[in-house]
């Protein structure tokens, strides 16, 4: 069986190219070394293989469902592998030791991830929300709420989701119509519903963090009016909140990723002795709530480019595997029928096929490194215009870094179809259920056109060109080194 991902790609972006080991020379880092680095990616793809690749395809032909007590049911494996991921200590890689974190690069970290996502796409979705999640709660909560929330899902009790959509308002935050009212004793009353949330309800976390956006009365216009609360399934002294599944969302790809429907606040499980509505907690002030989203949007921006990747080059592995052991056709040169047919690698336009998807799945995991390694600049470069030349880059290239993997990488899996010939269009074959998983990318987290808008619109523009400059620039230097 094919690989899932290349070990020998990583190493040569992460050391020859980005040298994450010097990243060992400033404080935040200093405990790691080459040696800690490679641990965390041994145990990532050993885990990836064992717990998570196994169960791919069987969780795509057995979604969820909700059972007649209510409860989603899943298959045992997504729960072993998301218990296990978080066991590991692997939703806290790039936090605070002081949260239970070991420190980690974020380059690293997303090296790490990549093994599960690229191993089976639904079941790391799971540990992606909840590390997106906490990273949200960790730069704006409180220190209660980070120790009543962030550690457990750090330590992989809880599990987190983000809830911004709703059937009505899609891409479209500023026509939301979820509302949240002030108790006055430190809680609101939260009243709406919410769409497409993935990981939005399961048992496989003792609760599951939401963080949703309302609006509070009293707010500005559209966006401005819109606040972010910490809405838990389950509330501190394990009374059950107001958060009721309605349904679930049955999906052409990512089927073992639960997709909800959720509804808050509509009385299924009303809170003894309190306002009516889901008890939310406010995070950090009112109004502001989408600038705090942005922290979790932006991250799992990358994050779903990294997806994109992952899919595109595991289609790619299993395509080079397969055009090496299938026999069909002879050499254009061979006029003999009687000869021997050969590998359809020897092929000149199967060769074309693997060449693209090479370029496009080594590419889009070179951008996400880079991406990743702005992020380690932008928290850790010792000098101020550093970081603020990584923040700039990273503004720059975040829209890029989702959409371009997810456009290019979408056609890496169509053409290991091609390749496979009509075994690619069967479900023997995994490269047609690639493909469907890697078809969401395009749309989820801010979809094409939307990001083609932010690149051009705002990114290319802003700081008066400042952005679209150090882009230029670094490429130029780029290719002078090449």
């Amino acid at each position: 069986m094919a690989d899932f991902m290349s070990r020998k790609d990583l190493d040569f972006l992460l050391h020859d190219w980005l040298d994450v080991t010097a990243l060992t020379q400033r404080p935040r880092y200093a405990e790691h070394s080459r040696e800690t680095f490679d641990s965390v990616l041994d145990l990532s793809h050993d885990m990836a293989a064992k717990l998570f690749a196994p169960h791919n395809k069987e969780s795509d032909q057995s979604e969820p469902y909700i059972g007649d007590d209510g409860k989603v049911v899943l298959l045992e494996a997504i729960t072993t592998a998301v218990r296990a991921f978080g066991e590991a200590g692997l939703n806290a890689g790039t936090f605070d030791e002081e949260l239970g974190g070991m420190a980690l690069p974020h380059t690293v970290a997303r090296a790490s991830m990549v093994n599960f996502q690229a191993a089976n796409a639904a079941t790391s979705s799971y540990g992606f929300l909840t590390v997106g999640n906490a990273n949200l709660l960790a730069k704006y909560g409180t220190d209660e709420q980070i120790d009543t929330w962030v550690r457990p899902m750090l330590a992989g009790r809880y599990a987190g989701t983000m809830c911004l959509s709703e059937p009505q308002a899609g891409s479209s935050l500023a026509d939301i119509t979820t509302r949240a009212v002030d108790n006055g004793d430190g809680t609101y009353a939260i009243t709406g519903t919410k769409m497409w949330i993935s990981a939005g309800d399961h048992e496989i976390t003792e609760n599951i963090v939401h963080l949703v956006l309302a609006k509070v009365p009293g707010g500005g216009p559209g966006v401005k009016g819109i606040s972010l609360f910490i809405v838990p399934k389950v509330l501190p002294d394990g009374t059950r909140n107001d958060v009721a599944l309605v349904g679930l969302n049955h999906k052409m790809g990512n089927r073992g990723t639960t997709n909800t429907l959720l509804n808050l606040g509509d009385g299924t499980f009303a809170v003894p002795d309190r306002p009516a509505g889901a008890v939310g907690y406010l995070v950090g002030q009112e109004h502001q709530g989408l600038r705090y989203m942005f922290n979790m949007m932006n991250e799992a921006r990358i994050g779903v480019g990294f997806l994109a990747t992952a899919l595109g080059y595991a289609g790619y592995l299993q395509s080079v595997e397969y055009a090496k052991t299938r026999e069909q056709g002879r050499p254009v040169d061979s006029k003999d029928p009687n000869t021997p047919p050969v590998p359809i690698i020897a092929h000149a336009d199967v060769k074309r096929m693997l060449l693209a998807q090479k370029s496009y799945a080594e590419g889009a995991l070179a951008l996400g490194l880079y991406a990743s390694r702005l992020v380690d600049e932008e928290l850790t470069a010792p000098e101020q215009a550093d970081r603020d030349h990584a923040h700039l880059l990273l503004e720059v290239l975040t829209p890029i870094a989702k959409s371009w993997p997810s456009q290019w990488c979408l056609e890496a899996n169509s053409l290991a179809i091609q390749v496979h010939g009509g075994y690619g269009y069967t479900r023997e074959f995994d490269v047609e259920q690639f493909y469907r998983d890697n078809r969401l990318n395009l749309i989820h987290e801010g979809a094409h056109g939307i990001h083609g808008l932010d690149l051009l619109g705002r990114k290319m523009v802003m700081d008066s060109g400042a952005g679209l400059a150090a882009l230029a620039a670094a490429i130029g230097d780029t290719a002078r080194r090449g």
